[in-house]
């Protein structure tokens, strides 16, 4: 009897995109961070993505010393794959952004593939109320924002990150993020194999129809065919969907309360280890396994845990 295939699953722990005041249950300081990661990877996560926040007032932070205060405590306590973000805030310049990563060398940092209009705004029709002063002004300025990555920022940080060998996953919103990636690649700055993360549901970027996901993966297969591992991001209520039909078709997946902060329709997700399970069982249901972290360091040709300075 075939082996099940072994599916890869990240969890973002918490970002930028959403504020505080919309769930208790997103985790701000370091400790709280720490404890989710160490509860996602128990559930099943075998790449950890990581934000860091101002533990004051839950502003996104990409200050090495709030980093410094949660990265060693999840690497003593898992095996997961630790992935730290290059993308931070949006009104980050990109030498704030990409800070974390150069300093603590994961053996993978998330990379955007292009500059992009970044809609948050709708979320105030849904939230009234909030905690801090920054969080409703941080939504309403996403009316014009533009998310900035340049060809020279992308170049800027694969360089920067290079030498240390951290690998990437290539956050692409949209299509053209791909034709971007496959520039680099031509270029040899970036090596296979590829992580792509094709991102869905974001205003600003590709929707998220299952017609979307089809033509990013025919894109993909075109531009990268056996150089790349595919996963797929479904913001908000797309997230168990989307991944469900990526799954189906060879796609890695992601989930965490940085996407989405829901479990269901109405019911706010109570941790980013309830996604997990979630997910896990939707593969499980389609006799699929979930890689350990191990496997997914062999798939993604990682420098191992060992490797890192943190």
């Amino acid at each position: 009897m075939a082996e099940a295939r072994k599916v890869v699953i990240t969890c973002a722990v918490t970002g930028s995109i959403h504020t505080p005041s919309m769930s208790p249950h997103l985790p701000v300081t370091p400790g709280e961070i720490a404890e989710a990661a160490i509860a996602a990877a128990e559930a099943g996560a075998s790449i950890l993505h990581l934000h860091a926040r101002n533990p004051e007032d839950g502003r996104p932070s990409q200050d090495p010393a709030v980093y410094e205060q949660f990265l060693p405590r999840i690497k003593q306590s898992t095996n997961a794959v630790v992935n730290i973000t290059t993308g931070g805030g949006p009104t980050m310049p990109v030498a704030e952004r990409m800070l974390p990563a150069v300093t603590f060398q994961p053996e993978v940092a998330s990379l955007n593939m292009g500059s992009m209009n970044f809609g948050l705004y709708p979320m105030l029709g849904r939230f009234k109320e909030f905690k801090h002063d920054w969080e409703r002004a941080h939504l309403e300025g996403s009316r014009d924002m533009v998310f900035k990555n340049t060809f020279a920022d992308i170049e800027g940080i694969l360089s920067a990150c290079r030498d240390n060998g951290t690998r990437f996953e290539c956050e692409c919103y949209d299509i053209g993020h791909l034709y971007t990636l496959a520039h680099f690649l031509d270029r040899g700055v970036i090596e296979p194999p590829l992580f792509v993360q094709s991102v869905f549901g974001i205003l600003g970027g590709i929707g998220g129809h299952p017609e979307d996901l089809m033509h990013m993966r025919r894109t993909a297969d075109r531009l990268f065919g056996d150089q790349y591992h595919w996963s797929i991001l479904g913001a908000g209520r797309q997230q168990i969907a989307l991944a469900t039909m990526g799954a189906t078709m060879g796609a890695n997946v992601r989930v965490g309360l940085e996407d989405n902060l829901w479990i269901g329709p109405g019911q706010l997700a109570e941790s980013n280890a309830a996604q997990v399970t979630k997910i896990r069982q939707v593969l499980e249901g389609l006799s699929l396994a979930v890689a350990t972290p191990d496997e997914a360091r062999a798939l993604l040709n990682l420098k191992g845990g060992d490797r890192v300075a943190f």
